[in-house]
């Protein structure tokens, strides 16, 4: 499971999944003390912390900057109990999307400031699919088929003062018709277009991790 918390990436897995424990800057064995932040560089890892030090770890990625962290994996022998634990500490919301191709091209559209991919939150009874499909065509005037499923990302802010976890499923799909794309201009998204795959790279820089992350994901099933 990848978190992405202010915009850090933090992996929980077990030790079967550690496999190159040598590609880590900083490992920390002490499950109770937390390490001097100037340590916080790179990608680092905790082996089997406790609650207690999960929660400072929490805090720290959500109040820091920490501009020489690249991420930080935290690896136990009760990895299930550890998800459970740190989703508790969030309010969890669902939303769905998808990676829109035609012609070996990809669609982003442009809010915030920032390229993205079309998602957005559940309607009451939805499936993870319908979802993403509505909120696809709804938010690009476009028409698409389903494809396959690509992963889920979780990212975390703050809402009225309550800490949200947001679970976005994404899957790809191909554009059926186009010819009354246009942006959702009340859903903040002021600019739509297809991009060839090295362009997307590019505009992705100005984006979230996550979306960077899940484009990649994107790519070892496709275009390969």
């Amino acid at each position: 499971m990848r978190i992405f918390i202010n915009d850090k990436p933090l992996d929980i897995i077990s030790y079967k999944q550690l496999v190159n424990p040598e590609k880590f800057e900083g490992v920390f064995s002490d499950s109770q003390e937390l390490p001097p932040i100037k340590r916080w560089q790179d990608d680092i890892l905790f082996k089997d912390p406790s609650v207690d030090l999960v929660i400072r770890i929490l805090y720290q990625l959500r109040t820091r900057k920490l501009r020489e962290l690249d991420s930080i994996t935290l690896v136990s022998h009760t990895k299930g109990d550890l998800k459970s634990f740190i989703k508790s500490r969030f309010y969890t919301i669902r939303a769905a999307g998808g990676i829109v191709l035609k012609d070996k091209k990809v669609l982003l559209i442009h809010r915030l400031g920032k390229w993205d991919f079309p998602k957005g939150k559940f309607d009451k009874g939805e499936t993870p699919e319908q979802c993403a499909l509505r909120e696809v065509e709804e938010e690009c005037g476009i028409k698409v088929k389903m494809g396959s499923h690509i992963c889920n990302t979780w990212h975390t802010y703050t809402q009225n003062r309550k800490s949200i976890l947001k679970k976005t499923y994404w899957y790809t799909m191909s554009c059926t018709d186009d010819s009354q794309m246009t942006p959702q201009l009340e859903e903040g998204i002021d600019d739509i277009r297809w991009f060839g795959i090295e362009e997307a790279k590019v505009a992705l820089i100005n984006s979230y991790p996550s979306m960077r992350w899940l484009f990649k994901q994107m790519l070892k099933g496709n275009f390969k």
